[in-house]
């Protein structure tokens, strides 16, 4: 394997590049800015932005599986910031893929895609789009994800897409850190009861399924056109997981709440000034967030377990642990 990593220097992204140079492939990493982990491991790095679609499609040359895990998460207000880069991104990749014969391409999704708001128990991957998403993100994954799907099979090309939740572990500058800084401000709020249970995956785990999917993405397998729900397949309350995590930092754990119903007018009407007033960056709350932090979500991994042998070699406890050794430095 020859493997383009888009969005190389990220989270994810670095640990996927990893996983494939322990492995022996070459590895391609496009990215935006320059990363001394890249350097270290050796492989050959394309600065550039998923936007620009030159330079996006000529980062797919001369490789046979891309692994497009570049994106914007978050839940900010500006539809045109997530459209550029997940929607049209996404639509570069494929064109790039399809102009320079590349076999497969592996997108990394969110299970976010098929959330409504509602408890989500058990499901699986039969559950629909929804009708109206509650922030853009989902939205325009959902986009990129039904696109990437349908693409399968045209002239060789075999897609498939990853829907990880949750990703969490050592190395994290998102999740992990905003989580922390909120709790230390005294601005983190139990939202609902306290009694949700959610699905997450430590980052490991969440790497190798990607190349395990991209070993499996062969002609006649059942793993072209599909989507796979990742987790550690074992739900979590979702506070005493965020109570555990903060331990591990030495922060009490969280004693302040906010009902579910008031969490949801708040982030309405925060996301309303938002929108009148321009402002950029993220609401303090949204009606997405808000149903994140209050409902159960957590999937079902059988066809991943199935169709590409996916199992969590790194368990909970023992992430736990790794974690804890990082935030102890």
């Amino acid at each position: 394997m020859k493997a383009l990593v888009t969005g190389a220097g990220g989270f994810l992204g670095l640990y996927i590049v990893e996983r494939l140079v322990a492995r022996g492939n070459a590895v391609r990493a496009f990215c935006r800015g320059s990363y001394p982990e890249l350097d270290r491991l050796g492989v050959e790095t394309i600065r550039g932005d998923i936007r620009n679609r030159n330079e996006t499609i000529a980062a797919c040359q001369g490789v046979d599986t891309v692994f497009h895990v570049a994106a914007l998460a978050g839940i900010s207000m500006r539809w045109s910031d997530f459209y550029e880069i997940n929607v049209l991104g996404t639509r570069h990749v494929v064109e790039g893929c399809r102009t320079h014969g590349v076999g497969r391409l592996v997108y990394t999704s969110s299970p976010s895609v098929t959330f409504d708001g509602s408890d989500q128990e058990g499901v699986d991957e039969s559950a629909p789009y929804p009708e109206r998403f509650l922030a853009h993100y989902p939205h325009t994954k959902a986009i990129a994800e039904r696109e990437v799907l349908e693409a399968n099979g045209s002239d060789g090309f075999l897609t498939c897409a990853l829907r990880p939740h949750l990703i969490w572990g050592p190395r994290d500058r998102h999740l992990i850190p905003r989580l922390l800084a909120r709790a230390r401000s005294g601005r983190l709020r139990r939202v609902g009861d306290g009694k949700n249970l959610v699905d997450m995956i430590y980052v490991e785990n969440a790497a190798e399924a990607h190349l395990q999917a991209a070993d499996a993405l062969t002609d006649g397998s059942p793993v072209g056109g599909r989507a796979y729900f990742l987790s550690q397949g074992e739900p979590v309350n979702c506070w005493d997981w965020i109570n555990d995590i903060l331990a591990l930092a030495g922060i009490p754990p969280v004693n302040k709440s906010i009902s579910a119903s008031a969490a949801h007018r708040v982030g309405a009407v925060l996301e309303g000034i938002y929108r009148v007033l321009g402002l950029r960056g993220e609401p303090p709350m949204t009606r997405f967030l808000a149903a994140q932090l209050s409902t159960h979500h957590y999937f079902d991994v059988t066809r991943a377990r199935e169709d590409f042998g996916y199992n969590p070699r790194v368990s909970t406890v023992e992430g736990m642990r790794r974690l804890g050794e990082e935030l102890a430095r």
